[in-house]
């Protein structure tokens, strides 16, 4: 009911200042917003890389505004919470990429929901990684199309299926070149719009056509930095054709473009001397490319804007472009850029903070930035560096400014103990929603799991469950909106014999496998050895019907006397809704 209040709110309050709008622009600006996955600070053309080819994105960043301390989180599911609603991705109830602790909650008001308040149309084409379930998915946080996929990452990324809002396609190709296919259809059509095209790439697995592939090889680059910087050819490629579309359309005069990566590189290559990768909270973790053109505004393109911003600042800046108001309560922790995009003197007196997981959570690692110090909290280490003059982080000054140390760390822990007053725990999975015809519990979901393993240990996306032994059992928390029933169905791979029990609202479903049931491997052509698991076919085993109650309650699934049993998923496929 809050959530909704918002939404309503937002709506009155952007139809007041409508005249405002209107004085400034006949309509509403359309948008374009452009996010990849695992391209760092130098693999860009315009940040002086040599060995890579982007003449569409350098020709982007001479037509834009470029900022060139702009700042991301340190891996993809807690940026893509905060670019969506302003907020540090620790007060969305984000903290990592996989075991739920990636999902949004879905009382987080996001930006597609603020756009499609006031009229527009909204369309994310390619990775969400905020939650896999409605309503935490992309439909339930307030985008009317979505073609893509919901977890961190595909394990192929020729011929895959996608979802397409609450259904699954088979699609043709390079996985890239179809998303953009789509989000070309999607600004075709009325005014305005908001486009997220969010790629996939250059997140592994490394596959990328040979056209993209070979001429990096040619230039005697390794395999794996030759499909790095081949993906994002082929990214660049495809901007171009996005753009042109834009341009042929007649829509480019009033749509802004803006271009970003979720976190740094995915591995070390060029990175502009910045110090770190993905994962870590140095320049070259978090620090990425980022442009705006808005050629319906007189912007000064001619030199890049150099005062700290961040992704938290993308909503608030939407926000103010399109006169859309913004609650005090929706407490959006971001600041608009467009005084500073016009040419007016930034706010140098802000601190921006990152936090990241180690596996487990903890209050560290974490960073503070001001405009000028970065100070760097380590378990194993505290650093301080002086940005404006010593912007590779090469000497520690932390020994020379014990106070600035201090004052740092006072502010990290202040902002740490309020970021987190509503918790991190992992958001229930929701069934009962009458639009949803099945939900999924995927294994790297599971919140308990007794005598079994995760195949790639970690239990990254896709990951399967495997070593089950007799009484080996997983369970998934979940919350049922009303009484519904289901059917029951197990993806696994198993042998004759494997008896499995599914226990659930005090009821159980017993079912013995009397045929072999194994799952099928896809072929995968990647171009270096891949750490995430291989992608296959898997059977679908039904389990029967059970009748699910309102309320929290525990889904387990326990295995007996398996016989080579790997679980991959249950999924509960509605059959009857009490209203």
């Amino acid at each position: 009911m809050q959530r909704v209040y918002y939404i309503l709110v937002i709506s009155f309050l952007s139809t007041q200042c409508s005249s405002r709008q209107e004085t400034d622009h006949t309509t509403p600006p359309n948008i374009i917003l452009i996010l990849t996955d695992d391209q760092g600070w130098g693999d860009v053309g315009f940040h002086d890389n040599d060995m890579i080819n982007t003449p569409h994105l350098d020709q982007l960043a001479k037509e834009s505004v470029a900022f060139t301390r702009f700042y991301v989180s340190p891996v993809c599911a807690p940026t893509r919470a905060s670019l969506l609603t302003g907020r540090y991705h620790l007060s969305t109830g984000v903290s990592w990429v996989t075991h739920r602790k990636e999902v949004l909650r879905n009382s987080e008001i996001t930006i597609a929901e603020l756009l499609q308040a006031n009229g527009y149309r909204t369309g994310l084409f390619g990775k969400w990684h905020n939650g896999k379930q409605y309503p935490h998915d992309p439909n339930g946080q307030g985008f009317d199309q979505f073609i893509g996929f919901k977890e961190g990452h595909l394990n192929n990324y020729f011929d895959v299926e996608l979802a397409h809002n609450q259904h699954t396609v088979t699609t043709k190709g390079y996985v890239p070149d179809v998303l953009t296919d789509a989000a070309i259809r999607f600004i075709q059509k009325d005014l305005p719009f908001f486009c997220y095209l969010s790629f996939n790439t250059p997140h592994s697995p490394f596959q990328v056509p040979d056209k993209y592939f070979k001429p990096y090889k040619k230039m005697g680059l390794n395999d794996k930095t030759s499909a790095v910087y081949g993906m994002i050819t082929n990214i660049d490629d495809n901007i171009g054709r996005l753009l042109d579309a834009l341009k042929r359309s007649g829509k480019e005069t009033e749509t802004i473009v803006i271009f970003l990566s979720d976190n740094g590189p995915n591995g070390h290559r060029y990175n502009g001397n910045l110090k770190g990768i993905k994962s870590h909270v140095d320049e070259g973790g978090v620090r990425v490319p980022f442009l705006v053109r808005y050629p319906g505004m007189q912007w000064n393109t001619d030199n890049g804007i150099s005062a700290m911003a961040a992704h938290i600042d993308i909503l608030p800046t939407l926000a103010e472009l399109t006169g859309i108001s913004i609650p005090d309560s929706l407490e959006i922790h971001g600041k608009s850029l467009v005084n500073t995009l016009q040419g007016q003197s930034p706010d140098t007196s802000r601190y921006f903070f990152t936090h990241q997981v180690r596996r487990t959570f903890d209050t560290i690692p974490g960073a503070v930035r001001t405009n000028r110090y970065l100070l760097t909290l380590q378990p194993e280490d505290t650093a301080l560096y002086d940005l404006q003059n010593d912007p590779y982080q090469r000497q520690d000054i932390s020994d020379a400014m014990p106070q600035m140390v201090s004052d740092l760390e006072k502010r990290y822990s202040n902002w740490f103990t309020d970021i987190t007053k509503k918790g991190i725990e992992p958001q229930h999975i929701e069934i009962g929603h009458t639009n949803v015809a099945f939900i999924e519990f995927p294994a790297q979901e599971a919140i308990s799991h007794e005598n079994v393993q995760f195949k790639g240990l970690e239990g990254w996306a896709n990951d399967y469950l495997v070593e089950w032994l007799d009484r080996s059992n997983a369970s998934w928390h979940l919350r049922s909106l009303a009484e519904s029933q289901y059917e029951v169905v197990l993806q696994a791979s198993c042998d004759v014999g494997t008896a499995i029990q599914i226990k659930v609202g005090g009821q159980e479903l017993n079912h013995i496998v009397r045929t072999p049931r194994i799952k099928k491997r896809l072929e995968s052509p990647d171009r270096i050895k891949r750490g995430e698991v291989y992608e296959y076919v898997w059977p679908e085993i039904p389990l029967g019907t059970i009748a699910i109650a309102e309320g929290l309650h525990s889904l387990k699934v326990t295995s007996y006397e398996p016989k080579d049993l790997e679980v991959k998923s249950i999924i509960l496929k509605l059959i009857k809704h009490d209203k």
